[in-house]
C-alpha cells in the first residue's frame, strides 16, 4: 500500500487529535536538528530527500513546478540533503536541472553513486554524474557494486578536491555483513543503510559500527519502502504522538529513526509537495526517548 491510499484510510480517525494550529505553526517554525559528519564535523540536517523513482520522469510543464516546490520545500524547512543514483533513471538530471534554474545548487548537499563495475566504466559514470547534478559533496559506490575498484577513485577525488566525502550503500539486510567488511577495510566517510521500524536490524552491528569507526549514516527505506503505511492503515494515530510533536505517521516513523544517535539523515523519498512538508516536521522538536521508541516498536509490530 502507498503513502497516499494509506493517508485516506487513516486521515478521518486522527483528525480529533491534531495538535492545535498554534502548536503547528510554532513546530513550523523551529529549528531543524542537524548531526555533524564526523570525518570534517560538518553539520546536516536530519531530513532530507531520495530521489528512486520519484524523480524519474521527463520534466514537462505540468510536473516541473511541483518537483521543483518540493525541492524548494527541502530547503525552505531547514533541509539540505539530497540523494540520487544513476540507477535511478532521469532522476540526477532532474534534480540537476531544477536545483539550477531554483538557485539552490549552492543551499544543496548533493550525494550520488556509481553503480557499475570496471574502475574506468565507474570514473565515466561519475563523469556524467557530475555533469548531471552540477555538483557532487558525496559519492557512494550504489549497492557495494566492483567496491573494490570504485573506492580507490572516490579516494583520489576526494583528495583531488572533486567530492567532498567518500560513502557505500546498501538496501538490504543480505548485504550487511559485507557491508561491516568494507566499513572496517576502507573506513569511508558515510554508510547509507537501510533501518525503519520495520526493517530495525542495522541497530544491532552496522550503527554501532559506525560510531565506532566515527561515520555517518544516512538512511534509506525509512518506510519500509511503504509497508511501514500498510500496517497502519486502519489505525487512529495514538494520543501519545503529540508528547514528541507528531501529527502523522510518517512523523513517527522517521522520528523514531532520528532518535537513534548514530544517525546523520534520513532520505524519505517523494515527489508530493504535502508530503514533503510531513517530512521535514519530523526534524524538528523533541525526540522519543528509548522508552517511547520501544513503545513505538511494540504498536508498529503488534499490527
Amino acid at each position: 500500500m502507498k503513502r497516499r491510499e494509506a493517508l485516506k484510510l487513516i486521515g478521518g480517525t486522527t483528525a480529533g487529535i491534531l495538535l492545535p494550529v498554534t502548536a503547528r505553526a510554532e513546530s513550523e517554525s523551529s529549528t531543524m536538528i542537524t548531526r555533524n559528519i564526523p570525518s570534517s564535523g560538518e553539520k546536516l540536517p536530519v531530513i532530507g530527500l531520495g530521489t528512486w523513482s520519484v524523480f524519474d520522469v521527463d520534466l514537462t510543464p505540468a510536473n516541473r513546478p511541483q518537483l521543483a516546490e518540493v525541492l524548494s520545500l527541502l530547503v525552505q524547512r531547514g533541509g539540505r540533503v539530497v540523494d540520487s543514483s544513476p540507477m535511478y533513471g532521469r532522476a540526477e538530471g532532474v534534480v540537476g536541472d531544477l536545483a539550477a534554474q531554483s538557485h539552490l545548487l549552492d543551499s544543496l548537499f548533493i550525494a550520488t553513486k556509481v553503480w557499475t563495475p570496471g574502475k574506468a566504466a565507474g570514473i565515466a559514470q561519475m563523469e556524467r554524474s557530475m555533469a548531471r547534478l552540477r555538483k557532487v559533496d558525496l559519492m557512494q559506490v550504489h549497492n557495494l557494486v566492483d567496491v573494490e575498484n570504485q573506492m580507490p577513485t572516490l579516494r583520489q577525488w576526494k583528495t583531488e578536491g572533486s567530492i567532498r566525502y567518500t560513502g557505500i550503500t546498501h538496501s538490504q539486510l543480505r548485504g550487511f555483513y559485507e557491508v561491516e567488511r568494507i566499513m572496517r577495510n576502507w573506513k569511508p566517510d558515510f554508510v547509507q543503510i537501510n533501518y525503519s521500524l520495520m526493517e530495525p536490524q542495522a541497530a544491532q552491528r552496522i550503527l554501532p559500527l559506525a560510531r565506532e569507526l566515527h561515520m555517518a549514516v544516512i538512511v534509506n527505506r525509512p518506510f519500509g519502502g511503504g509497508g511501514l503505511f500498510a500496517r497502519v492503515a486502519t489505525k487512529p494515530l495514538p494520543p501519545w504522538a503529540a508528547e514528541i510533536g507528531c501529527q502523522s505517521w510518517a512523523q513517527i516513523f522517521l522520528k523514531w529513526i532520528i532518535a537513534h544517535p548514530a544517525i546523520t539523515c534520513v532520505i524519505p523519498a517523494t515527489n508530493n509537495p504535502k508530503h514533503m512538508r510531513d517530512n521535514m516536521a519530523a526534524g524538528v522538536g523533541r525526540l522519543p526517548d528509548a522508552k517511547m521508541r520501544q513503545r513505538m516498536q511494540e504498536l508498529v509490530s503488534s499490527a
